[in-house]
């Protein structure tokens, strides 16, 4: 039974999740401006917030609206993931449906549903077909998220063009989106016209309750980012927009994305959250046997550490059939079933140059050094699957022009994956990475992926917001302050407590491409002034901590070969039937341990901030009266991400399900499990 009530003279109605813990509440205001507050456990946790949009050439639609009709409904399904974190999910949740119209001359109607979860809310607006609305041009979407304290927050700027920052940790009341903001300090180009952050935006309240704000199933419409008022506490929607001021064009009837809040009492509860897939349609593609997780090689890491180069003319052409081959026997005779060759085609001497004019990619034809059909005939002979690499420098223009003949290609080679990149500014001049019009092209290519066959792992993207469930093509994504950087910034590259904070960000937004597995940490001959700030044994639980369903496997094969370390590589999966948060503390540490849907092992992973502490892993998510041979791969007592990163030690011992680990990290460092059941 729906817990739901409305008292229609005072223009109020609310709803509450199915464990009574969650309670929104829908009010007009005296103006009679929409508004909603979320309550948790009785506590107030979003505070009257209004709700309102400008439009162009049009009133704004924010006040003088009557409820003409409310609906209430209870829905209980569990669904199965086609690869993810958890094989089954459930989607348990009370909604709210509100349909609304302006008491004036116009009489025009704007509805908005509330689903209300266990772990938090999501809301969407609806635009009806309508007389006086036909055609909708948003120049704003005020969506307040009106806060109730000055809560601890782990943010990132509101950048119109890319999400690769540091996260900082900083109260409410301190952020500021331009501190470190240097215009045209990245090869992605950044543009921030105001105070705002980019969500996943994470806080904890002076109570200890976890919430995390973003949205979900973004189509045909602006990316949000949420400026700041940092003396009253206050988000708006800050949509993300183009050159000429227009943020969202539709045409009635249409809907919004979702706008979420995740509402925990531990950290790890927002990462087992599956909120934001559930509140996104079922999936839509009748068959994804092309698709299979897997951890691959690849020409890539060679380029940043300055041992090979993308461009033909270069010094030295990474990306030739010879070293395609040699990478293809590795990954062969190591439980790797996916190739990675980036730098193969035409375009790359000045792909980052548009002012040279000269940005010419082609995508069907490769260098003269690298046979594309021998190598993935080669690959094939030993069950070793090509990944395409599409890097399209951001002419959109010119991608979209060569879509049907380079996805063609892909389709007659039985090439089943490709790794889209999007670096600089946008062609056509005057949108922005995360505008309507790059959500639609983003769009345009997980399409084309369904109709060729082709899984689609994008970089410099849009946003994750759960279209992974409708579209399993969407398989993973960039979006995020990656391992390269390690490789070039000689300030110091990313700190150890960077992916101690992602998983409870970036990560709830959906699946990461970081390229974890960097064994010469100290990056030593090549980058002599740079390194990677973990331990070799936090490198390796990052396989499990950091979500993906194709998993790199980065580093230079010598740095791989006869390393005992390497084993935990080879046995690790990439696709889950469980997935649990054994503990953490969002910035200082986090345990996770996932079951592997295809056989009843278990791995865990453990990471640290520049702190070393001591962690006791319980294992009663083990099957009980049942005993398993635990690897477990750690740092060594003198292990330290700075000063001696990449020594650690290997042991064994029988495991169940009453065993209790207790296991040091040095300060960067981490540790890896394998749990196998014996006989």
């Amino acid at each position: 039974m729906i817990s739901c009530s409305s008292d229609k003279e005072n223009r109020t109605t609310e709803v509450i999740s199915p464990n009574k813990k969650v309670k929104v509440q829908f009010l007009l205001s005296a103006t009679k401006q929409p508004s909603y507050t979320v309550r948790f456990k009785n506590e107030t946790v979003i505070d009257t917030s209004k709700m309102s949009f400008d439009l162009q050439n049009a009133l704004s639609l924010k006040g003088n609206f009557e409820i003409l009709k409310t609906t209430t409904n209870a829905f209980n399904e569990t669904w199965k993931m086609v690869w993810g974190e958890d094989e089954e999910v459930v989607n348990q949740y009370n909604s709210l449906k509100i349909e609304l119209q302006e008491t004036s001359t116009l009489k025009r109607k704007i509805n908005i549903i509330f689903k209300v979860y266990d772990d938090g809310i999501g809301f969407r607006y609806e635009f009806p077909k309508q007389e006086n609305l036909s055609e909708v041009v948003i120049t704003d979407e005020n969506t307040e998220f009106n806060l109730t304290g000055n809560h601890k927050t782990w943010w990132i700027p509101g950048d119109w063009d890319i999400y690769e920052y540091l996260y900082t940790t900083s109260p409410f009341s301190k952020i500021n989106a331009f501190k470190d903001y240097i215009p045209g300090s990245h090869l992605g180009q950044t543009y921030i016209p105001e105070n705002a952050v980019n969500t996943p935006v994470t806080m904890k309240t002076d109570k200890g309750l976890y919430l995390s704000f973003h949205e979900a199933d973004l189509t045909d419409y602006a990316e949000m980012t949420l400026a700041v008022d940092t003396v009253n506490y206050n988000m708006k929607s800050e949509l993300v927009g183009n050159a000429k001021g227009k943020k969202v064009i539709r045409k009635t009837p249409f809907e919004t994305p979702w706008r979420t809040i995740q509402i925990a009492e531990k950290p790890g509860d927002l990462i087992e959250s599956k909120l934001i897939v559930n509140l996104n349609e079922p999936n839509t593609v009748d068959d994804m046997s092309f698709f299979k997780p897997t951890k691959y090689v690849g020409i890539w890491w060679d380029m940043h550490i300055g041992t090979g180069n993308w461009d033909y003319a270069g010094e030295n052409h990474s990306a030739n059939t010879k070293y395609a081959k040699e990478l293809i026997d590795f990954a062969s005779e190591n439980n790797i079933h996916g190739m990675l060759v980036e730098g193969w085609n035409i375009g790359w001497e000045q792909w980052w140059d548009k002012k040279a004019k000269k940005v010419h990619f082609d995508f069907v034809t490769p260098y003269p050094d690298y046979n594309l059909k021998e190598v993935v005939a080669y690959g094939k002979s030993k069950n070793v699957e090509l990944i395409m690499h599409h890097e399209t420098s951001a002419d959109i223009t010119l991608y979209e022009k060569q879509l049907d003949t380079a996805f063609a290609l892909m389709k007659d080679l039985k090439i089943h994956a490709v790794k889209t990149g999007y670096v600089g500014s946008v062609i056509p001049e005057g949108e922005y990475h995360h505008g309507q019009f790059m959500v639609n092209h983003f769009q345009k290519v997980l399409e084309k992926g369904i109709e060729n066959g082709v899984a689609i792992n994008a970089h410099e993207p849009i946003k994750a917001t759960g279209k992974r469930r409708t579209y399993p093509v969407a398989i993973s994504r960039e979006g995020i302050r990656g391992q390269e950087y390690n490789a070039w910034s000689e300030d110091g590259g990313n700190p150890p407590e960077h992916l101690t904070i992602v998983p409870f960000t970036r990560m709830l937004a959906g699946p990461i491409d970081y390229t974890p597995g960097i064994f010469n940490t100290s990056l030593k001959p090549y980058k002599e002034n740079n390194q990677i700030n973990t331990t070799l044994a936090h490198q390796l639980a990052l396989y499990v901590v950091i979500y993906s369903p194709v998993q790199m496997v980065p580093d230079l094969i010598k740095n791989y070969k006869n390393n005992p370390a390497f084993q935990f590589i080879k046995d690790i999966g990439v696709d889950w039937k469980k997935t649990k948060v054994l503990d953490a503390e969002i910035g200082e540490f986090i345990t996770v341990a996932r079951q592997e849907k295809s056989t009843e092992n278990w791995f865990i992973g453990g990471i640290t901030d520049e702190n070393a502490r001591v962690v006791k892993v319980k294992l009663n998510f083990l099957v009980p009266n049942k005993t398993y041979t635990a690897k477990i791969y750690k740092d060594k007592l003198d292990s330290h991400y700075l000063h001696n990163p990449e020594v650690y030690e290997i042991l064994e011992q029988d495991v169940n399900s009453k065993t209790i680990l207790e296991l040091n990290m040095a300060a960067g460092g981490g540790f890896a499990i394998s749990l196998i059941p014996k006989n």
